[in-house]
């Protein structure tokens, strides 16, 4: 049934102005909160599942969902994951860690915290990791300016999911001033179940002034198996914090994704954030910004790659509110088969913020008549004091270079591939991390040898 048809079933349905089960009540929690959970989080839970009860099914006619279909996603039946999965040892997930990368690591596992994978025995001086619902049980109000705060009502219906729906997730707090040297990774781990299941952690990544950290975030799983992950990361930055914030996500080609990242800079704060999407059946990610202090600055990168049955989808909502800040956005596609990308960018300028710096950039290839990109990348300026600009291209591999290549010869396959990895490799040498580049560059490398290039 089509995401249009669930929506005039339920609105047909309805008695005395109250809908009846909508298409994701499956997805709400069918337990009350824990007990000793904060009033104020209870609220924001009740607020969001009135906000999925009234919202109902994006449809095509809605502005952010004009590409992106919803009936492969309400097909499935997800029902949330019921309890966390205890039974996996260190030694499962070596064929998943990346070779070389020497990180304080953090495993979650079907949305769940795991402390027994994790590796946090020697945290520096400053900085706090731990899962959400042992942060609340100890200090119900520690997250009480953050959580649910920094999203707010969220970009969509599922964020308001995520909301009412959170059960566990990670909590990274970094003292004023503590200065991280080592990176820290969040391994998400999706392990197949007998029923589709959804999860939905919710995490928590907050720096104080001055703070530095850099952090990995990978998405993986054993297997093949259907999920989907519902999850959503608010991320709040001090005066001068600088977060270099690396995300891979390479799941199960069955699986169905959704990230909502929203983040909140202070004064002259730094985010440096890198988005690779290779893997899963459907992937959609919400990159959410607004600036609270002046001279701050977000970059914003990304590589994807949608091969056949696939879509990747990135909506970017970088809003400029304040005076002399700095955004930067550069996002590339390759694209195969029958594969499709959606990129939907828009950086808002405020009439009061003046003096304002942002350029963004999207750039396609497509490798094969049935390959589609829907590229929307926009500006709304309101200011006259101001540096912007906007672009993007889509097109294919020049043949002038596949001349040259097979000229000296090397066969046409090999060629294209090698061509594909030079259009990727602006963002994969960005990555800065020497192991997580090597990974990423091997990902995309099988990713186009398996493509009938």
């Amino acid at each position: 049934m089509s995401a249009q048809a669930l929506e005039s079933d339920r609105a047909t349905n309805a008695v005395g102005g109250v809908p009846e089960a909508g298409p994701f009540d499956a997805w709400l929690p069918a337990s009350a909160p824990a007990t000793g959970e904060p009033g104020w989080l209870t609220a924001a839970r009740t607020a969001a599942t009135e906000r999925v009860r009234t919202q109902g099914v994006p449809t095509g006619k809605s502005e952010g969902w004009r590409y992106t279909g919803l009936r492969a996603l309400l097909e499935q039946g997800f029902t949330p994951v019921d309890e966390p999965l205890d039974a996996m040892l260190r030694e499962d997930l070596d064929d998943l860690l990346v070779p070389g990368l020497d990180a304080h690591r953090v495993v979650v596992v079907n949305g769940s915290f795991a402390p027994h994978l994790s590796d946090l025995d020697d945290l520096p001086k400053g900085l706090r990791i731990g899962g959400l619902r042992a942060t609340l049980a100890e200090d119900p109000d520690a997250l009480a300016d953050d959580l649910a705060r920094i999203a707010g009502d969220g970009a969509h219906v599922f964020a308001s999911l995520n909301t009412a729906g959170m059960g566990d997730g990670v909590v990274l707090l970094a003292d004023r001033g503590a200065l991280v040297e080592k990176p820290v990774e969040l391994l998400h781990l999706s392990v197949g179940m007998d029923e589709p299941k959804v999860a939905q952690p919710r995490h928590v990544i907050r720096l104080g002034d001055g703070a530095r950290v850099t952090l990995i975030e990978r998405w993986a799983s054993l297997g093949d198996a259907l999920y989907c992950n519902n999850a959503v990361l608010e991320i709040g930055l001090g005066r001068d914090a600088v977060l270099a914030h690396r995300r891979v996500q390479l799941e199960s080609p069955s699986a169905f994704h959704l990230s909502g990242v929203y983040l909140r800079q202070g004064a002259g704060s730094r985010y440096d954030g890198i988005n690779v999407g290779l893997g899963g059946r459907w992937a959609r990610t919400d990159l959410v910004v607004r600036f609270a202090g002046e001279h701050a600055e977000c970059d914003l990168s990304g590589l994807y790659l949608a091969g056949d049955k696939q879509l990747i989808d990135y909506h970017l909502d970088v809003q400029h509110g304040l005076p002399r800040c700095t955004s930067r956005e550069n996002f590339k596609g390759i694209v195969h088969g029958k594969g499709k990308a959606v990129f939907d960018g828009l950086v808002y300028v405020a009439k009061d913020a003046q003096q304002t710096d942002a350029a963004m950039s999207n750039r396609n290839l497509l490798l094969s008549q049935g390959a589609e990109v829907d590229t929307k990348p926009r500006l709304e300026i309101y200011a006259d004091d101001v540096k912007c600009s906007h672009g993007t291209t889509v097109g294919q591999i020049e043949p002038e270079m596949l001349f040259y290549l097979r000229s000296r010869g090397i066969p046409e396959g090999l060629a294209r591939r090698m061509l594909c990895l030079g259009f990727a490799g602006e963002i994969i040498n960005a990555l800065g991390n020497e192991a997580l580049a090597g990974y990423v560059s091997e990902a995309v490398g099988g990713r186009l040898q398996a493509a009938p290039l």
